[in-house]
């Protein structure tokens, strides 16, 4: 059984910094694509991040490139999202997901349905 565990959510003030962690169970994390959706209230789960199963490639949605950053440290079977210059837009509840080695090169990348594994996320707030 896989258990993915979100943490690091909070409140923070627009223009604040967040960094969120998912801490893995199970043996083969290091082979694992992971990424990090959010959803926001009345909204869609949208992608936001993914990290190929060594860390050497990484994919952002548009809204969040050259702010947050995707990195995962296999040692520790965790994976993280720091977030910079966070704006109300940005608020949701963040979810890790875990999937196939192969979902990072299949052009499904950002879609939630190929991943296996999810968190129950943790929650962003951020006040203007």
């Amino acid at each position: 059984q896989v258990q993915l565990v979100e943490s690091g959510g909070g409140l923070v003030q627009a223009g604040g910094s967040l960094r969120l962690s998912c801490a893995a169970s199970g043996r083969t994390f290091s082979s694992w694509t992971m990424a990090w959706f959010r959803q926001a209230p009345g909204k869609e789960r949208e992608f936001v991040a993914a990290i190929s199963w060594s860390g050497g490639s990484t994919l952002y949605a548009d809204s969040v490139k050259d702010r947050f950053t995707i990195s995962r440290d296999n040692a520790k079977n965790t994976a993280y999202l720091q977030m910079n210059s966070l704006s109300p837009e940005d608020m949701g509840v963040y979810c890790c997901a875990a999937g196939p080695t192969n979902i990072y090169f299949s052009g499904r990348t950002n879609d939630p349905r190929p991943y296996n594994y999810w968190g129950q996320g943790t929650q962003v707030t951020v006040s203007s």
